[in-house]
């Protein structure tokens, strides 16, 4: 799962984009008993959603016009520069040049070599979100891609990711991804190939986050309530734990899980 010290190449801040701002507080709130904070107008109205106090995500508001709402990924880099280099070697684009964010710290947004959206995050005073690993917080990555070698061959070029191979049943290998310059205690996510799943499919590859909850079926209960479409019911994964699929009420993609405490990947 993540680590809380942020190692190289590994999520470090999500961050929500979506036509109501503050329709997703009340969402999510109700859901995840996040708080909201507005942001300030010198940084664009850009808000923290926190736990206890601790940042947990981070919100925008974003027109319709200008993209679909989105859930967005952030990975660790101790110099942006050298990870923009990289990522155009290993066959990605850019989506936004680098920005430094006041002293906060840079970023920057690419796609990778499959065509799947991704940003960096090279911590200044910001050192990446205050709570993880936790009920209500981020404890899962997933890329859903349309070529997971490619995709494996990319990540591992500008990060130095390690994968390995996990048997989920006689027909399905899941693989799971860690910093390189951690261990495999330290997996944070996964990758899987976008046609095996038909929900996926229809919707496009892209990075989904795991948010952990205490009971999966009454979470997906609540979200109802609150608006939320299922995308795909509860499930137990072997050793994974409880998950489910959703999209909030704008349509941003999300998932739910209730993770098994042997620790081993979602899937």
């Amino acid at each position: 799962m993540l680590n809380p010290t942020y190692l190289t190449g590994a999520p470090i801040w999500v961050d929500l984009g979506t036509p109501d701002l503050q329709a997703a507080a009340v969402f999510y709130g109700g859901l995840l008993g996040w708080e909201f904070e507005q942001g300030a107008p010198e940084f664009g109205g850009y808000s923290l959603f926190k736990l206890g106090g601790e940042t947990v995500a981070g919100g925008m508001a974003v027109p319709a016009e200008e993209g679909a709402p989105v859930w967005s990924t952030y990975f660790k880099t101790p110099d942006a520069d050298a990870t923009a280099k990289a990522v155009e070697q290993a066959g990605g684009s850019g989506t936004f040049g680098i920005m430094d964010v006041a002293d906060l710290g840079r970023m920057a947004g690419f796609t990778d070599a499959t065509g799947v959206p991704f940003s960096i995050w090279q911590p200044g005073t910001n050192h990446g979100l205050g709570v993880i690993k936790q009920t209500g917080a981020l404890t899962w990555s997933e890329l859903y891609t349309p070529d997971v070698p490619a995709a494996l061959a990319f990540y591992r070029s500008v990060f130095g990711w390690n994968a390995y191979e996990v048997p989920m049943s006689e027909e399905y290998t899941y693989t799971t991804v860690n910093p390189g310059e951690g261990t495999q205690d330290d997996m944070f996510g996964g990758v899987a190939d976008v046609a095996d799943d038909p929900i996926e499919q229809q919707a496009g590859a892209y990075w989904l986050p795991y948010f952990a909850v205490d009971d999966c079926a009454a979470a997906v209960a609540r979200a109802r309530e609150l608006g939320a479409t299922v995308r795909a019911e509860p499930m137990s994964v072997p050793g994974a734990g409880d998950i489910a699929k959703l999209a909030d009420p704008q349509g941003a993609r999300f998932a739910l899980i209730k993770p098994d405490p042997s620790g081993a990947p979602a899937g």
